[in-house]
């Protein structure tokens, strides 16, 4: 299994993609946008890592340093540059449960399977399967998101201290009045009208970063007593230390982490590799699915070893690094440090910058990230497109977006699958080389969708001693679809009559025999996959 996983990484990792400037050198005036990009993606990245780390109820320093090393080392060997990872509440609610029951010291160790599995799918290119999530799905996902990340935001509308620590993140809390909510409004607008404003004037400097300056400096110039981001916790702190998570090391405690590993793998690559389609969307560069997997992973065993929580994608700190011009791993990379130098250097006075200005960014960053033209796409798809978007959305709010995306995929699924059991038919004529013979000409895929449909096609008590089934413009999926043909021709034996196949793909072929059809080649079979005229006759098919 080793020497399997090895070779496979070798075959396909060999020659990663980690160019810094795909399409351009690394000028000053682009080194500029990556870092002052870098700097604006740091500044959110703070009081979210700080809420998700309440949310799973440990210290803030576990999701601040969760949010430097993810961030770092996706950066670094990532699938997509441009695109920012940390700590996320996707995570987070996840991982309240096992600290609750168990302590931190297993969701160290969880993070460190977590991070085993996700390399795992990555050398095992399993990131590919993300391209069966339909586009209805990933327009769900977005508003969905979209409306997560504003609802995230309500929490800065409490009163600084009144709410509290349940273990599953911060709840309660009095709601701001008066003036303190009519200034904290204020200073929110005012962000989100800089943010508006400011490309029309210069691109010298982010419009986010802009907005988060300028608020900042009015506020502490004017000395005004709105919530700010040291009224969540402090955030200085040192460097995080090489931990081993302190566990017993045995069957009992694998059996507790692995559930939740499991769940967090798949959320965080599920939540990733969205992610990475998004913004290669937005930035017109694709991404390496296999190869974002394998930094996931990476990423997530080095911080479970470093007193982290681990993390995944943040689509929203993801789109502030694009809006703000971030196209490198130099914005990412730059993001992690600045971070870091928080914790280390700058705490007191990131600690001063209002939380308003920081909403004032994340509402931006809602109207950017949901899909207004779907309402318009809505009235134009089909009924259960619209229906799926719809659905995807509610249970992304609902639930969480894991969730979601897996029920959108099915009913994208049996939606379709229901769609292609009704185009299952047949055209009825005389053959023309059988003398007395019937063709049924069936058009129509046949899987396990439309395999009755296709049972009824026949009249077997009037057909003549000889039938003909064309399959030149239908295909043979799946067992259900030979044990279908199957029934059929053994009607037709307890009749006493003869049913022929013909035009039968290549790939069809080799269905049937391998469900022991006795189908013998011919010499003038065509390459391009069709099979012309295989009797079958009483007793030899499913007979041998």
């Amino acid at each position: 299994m080793l020497s399997a996983l090895k070779a496979a990484f070798e075959r396909r990792f060999a020659y990663p993609d980690l160019r810094w400037m795909p399409d351009e050198k690394l000028t000053p005036s682009r080194l500029r946008i990556e870092l002052l990009s870098g700097l604006t993606v740091a500044l959110a990245l703070v009081p979210e890592a700080v809420a998700f780390a309440f949310v799973a109820g440990v210290h803030p320093l576990v999701g601040l340093y969760a949010a430097f090393m993810v961030g770092l080392i996706t950066a670094l060997i990532g699938g997509r540059p441009g695109m920012i990872s940390g700590a996320t509440g996707a995570l987070a609610v996840v991982m309240v449960a096992l600290v609750a029951q168990h302590g931190v010291e297993y969701l160290f160790a969880t993070v460190v399977l977590m991070g085993i599995l996700q390399i795992i799918a990555g050398v095992m290119q399993w990131g590919k399967f993300i391209r069966l999530v339909p586009h209805p799905v990933m327009l769900g996902f977005v508003n969905g998101l979209a409306i997560v990340i504003f609802l995230a935001q309500m929490g800065q509308f409490k009163v600084p201290g009144s709410m509290e620590n349940t273990g599953h993140g911060m709840s309660g809390g009095e709601w701001l009045s008066g003036m303190p909510l009519y200034l904290m409004l204020g200073l929110v607008g005012l962000t989100m009208a800089i943010i508006w404003v400011m490309p029309r004037i210069t691109r010298i400097v982010p419009a986010p970063l802009a907005g988060i300056g300028i608020v900042a400096i009015l506020v502490i110039a004017m000395g005004l007593d709105v919530p700010r981001v040291g009224d969540l916790a402090s955030i200085q702190g040192s460097l995080p230390p090489f931990h081993i998570p302190m566990v017993p090391l045995n069957w009992e405690t694998f059996e507790i982490i692995l559930p939740y590993a499991v769940i967090l793998a798949a959320i965080g690559l599920i939540e990733s590799l969205l992610t990475l389609n998004l913004v290669g969307d937005m930035t017109g560069k694709r991404g390496g699915a296999s190869q974002e997997c394998i930094a996931q992973g990476v990423s997530n065993t080095v911080t479970g070893f470093f007193g982290g929580m681990g993390g995944c994608a943040m689509i929203g700190q993801s789109m502030i690094n694009v809006k703000s011009g971030g196209r490198t791993r130099v914005a990412g990379i730059a993001a992690a440090m600045f971070l870091l130098i928080f914790i280390l250097f700058a705490a007191p006075l990131i600690e001063q910058i209002p939380l308003a200005a920081l909403v004032g960014v994340m509402f931006m960053v809602v109207i950017g990230t949901f899909a207004w033209n779907s309402f318009k796409i809505m009235r134009r798809v089909p009924l259960m497109d619209a229906f799926v978007i719809v659905l995807v959305t509610v249970v992304t709010v609902m639930e969480d977006l894991a969730v979601a995306v897996v029920v959108g995929v099915i009913v994208s699924a049996l939606a379709y699958a229901w769609n292609n059991a009704k185009r299952i038919h047949a055209v009825t004529r005389e053959s023309v080389t059988e003398k007395g013979a019937k063709v049924y000409e069936i058009q129509g895929p046949l899987f396990f969708g439309s395999a009755d449909g296709f049972a009824e096609l026949f009249d077997i008590s009037s057909d003549p001693d000889t039938v003909i089934v064309d399959f030149a413009e239908s295909r043979v999926v799946d067992q259900s679809a030979l044990q279908a043909i199957e029934a059929v021709a053994a009607k037709y034996a307890a009749a006493g009559k003869t049913l022929m196949l013909r035009h039968l793909s290549r790939d069809c072929h080799q269905l049937l025999t391998k469900a022991g059809q006795l189908m013998i080649d011919s010499d003038d079979d065509p390459e391009y996959g069709l099979v012309v005229d295989y009797s079958v006759r009483t007793g030899m098919l499913g007979g041998h």
